[in-house]
């Protein structure tokens, strides 16, 4: 990828991206029906982008999108002038909404430590639309997420949900759509010390789920025991109908988390981390199952990511995986997705490294993510039918000094104000009469 771009190109983006934001400037509420025309299209399902490409969406849903679109008559077309028009981000796998600040327990409901529940856990009721992490993720192009608990006292984390960023107060989409269960190390320490305990206690669950009338009630391990009410949080996903996600990292584990299918048959799986899912690419294909992971892993940091490699995503990609973007936690934040994702990008020109096409690359954040959320073909394309999050950005997308320029969810004008922006503009000028003076620097 290049860095280099001459002052004046800069300036001539600057200028076609404030004439977008003038006008798109619109209240936040009211609903366009809008075309963009002349653009550099990436319809985020891996193909290429489209030069002079057109998308049209209506009633908060995209109609069409391609090259040689007409725009209808009553539809105002915006001439784009060769500016990237991309799908909305979908962030895989994050926190977003259930944390403000991390080490402020008041704030952070990413785990429930003392719970006497821990499958039947549910963070719909938690997600707050007006965190700030949203905001800021909302002006960094994400326009969904999933969004999942993570492990307190028990192998169970509970049950996530699926979200819109935009700035209206009804963030959720679809509540309860995945249960989140740790194995591999982490797992063998919240169940006992053992990675045999972790899958007894796991096994255990999923049979009495599918089979509730049989006793016992609960079932014991680690510091916390597996209740009634965990039991039947759990029976959608021995039924297929709620997605599991499952945490391992070295390639015994992902092979062994993949052999639940035989006596789980239903179980619609994915596998989170994967940082050895480079030796077991081809299992993992054969099984259909995707992987959500973080890119350019290769530190060793446990004994169960001692395979790390940079290539891990292009290599399991190469086999035929379906792979995700994802686990935005933390000091891992969505709005560095289109960032890890030109990474990906970039390592083809690493000899003997393996990498992704710009299409495969940009998919790993926008398709992929979303058909791993059960949500394939709604979100994360520019395609009829799915939902009109469009973003216009000021360059390249995956390329670090590129930003959007405008961001509309479900055809919405989205503000791309944070309170990072607030205090950046507080404190642009020294000059800023009674106010807490800015830094000296």
């Amino acid at each position: 990828m290049s860095f280099r771009m001459t002052f004046g190109h800069r300036m001539l983006r600057a200028a076609l991206a404030a004439s977008l934001a003038s006008l798109f400037a619109v209240p936040p509420a009211a609903a366009q029906d809008l075309a963009i025309t002349h653009a550099k299209l990436v319809i985020g399902d891996g193909s290429d982008p489209i030069e002079n490409g057109t998308v049209v969406v209506r009633g908060g849903k995209v109609v069409a999108a391609g090259a040689n679109v007409a725009v209808p008559a009553n539809i105002p077309a915006m001439d784009a002038q060769g500016m990237w028009v991309t799908p909305g981000i979908v962030a895989s796998l994050t926190d977003l909404g259930i944390v403000d600040v991390s080490g402020v327990s008041d704030s952070n409901d990413i785990s429930a430590d003392d719970a006497a529940y821990s499958a039947a856990l549910d963070i719909a009721p938690t997600i707050n639309p007006r965190s700030e992490h949203i905001a800021v993720s909302r002006a960094g192009g994400v326009t969904r997420a999933t969004v999942t608990p993570f492990a307190g006292r028990s192998i169970f984390a509970g049950q996530g949900a699926i979200i819109d960023l935009g700035e209206d107060p009804d963030a959720l989409m679809k509540p309860r759509a995945s249960q989140y269960v740790e194995l591999g190390e982490d797992g063998a320490s919240l169940a006992g010390g053992s990675r045999a305990a972790a899958y007894a206690i796991l096994h255990q669950a999923l049979e009495r789920a599918r089979q509730p009338g049989d006793a016992p009630d609960k079932i014991e391990g680690g510091d916390v025991e597996v209740g009634p009410a965990d039991i039947a949080a759990l029976g959608p996903v021995v039924a297929g109908e709620q997605t599991l996600y499952i945490h391992v990292e070295r390639a015994a584990d992902i092979r062994s988390a993949l052999a639940l299918r035989q006596d789980f048959p239903q179980l619609r799986m994915v596998l989170v981390g994967a940082s050895e899912g480079w030796m077991a690419a081809r299992d993992i294909a054969a099984a259909g199952v995707p992987v959500v992971t973080m890119p350019l892993s290769d530190l060793p940091t446990h004994f169960e990511t001692l395979a790390a490699t940079q290539s891990n995503v292009g290599r399991m990609v190469d086999a035929g995986v379906k792979v995700a973007i994802g686990q935005f936690s933390g000091m891992n934040q969505p709005r560095w997705a289109p960032e890890e994702a030109g990474n990906l990008v970039a390592l083809n020109r690493i000899p003997g490294a393996s990498g992704l096409t710009w299409g495969e690359a940009f998919a790993t954040i926008s398709s992929v993510p979303a058909e791993i959320a059960g949500m394939g073909g709604k979100m994360g394309v520019l395609k009829p039918g799915a939902v009109g999050d469009v973003i216009i950005w000021n360059g390249d997308p995956l390329e670090l000094d590129s930003v959007p320029a405008s961001v509309f969810i479900d055809g919405v004008k989205q503000s791309l104000e944070s309170h990072q922006t607030r205090l950046r503009d507080r404190y642009r000028s020294l000059e800023q009469g009674n106010l807490p003076p800015a830094y000296n620097w």
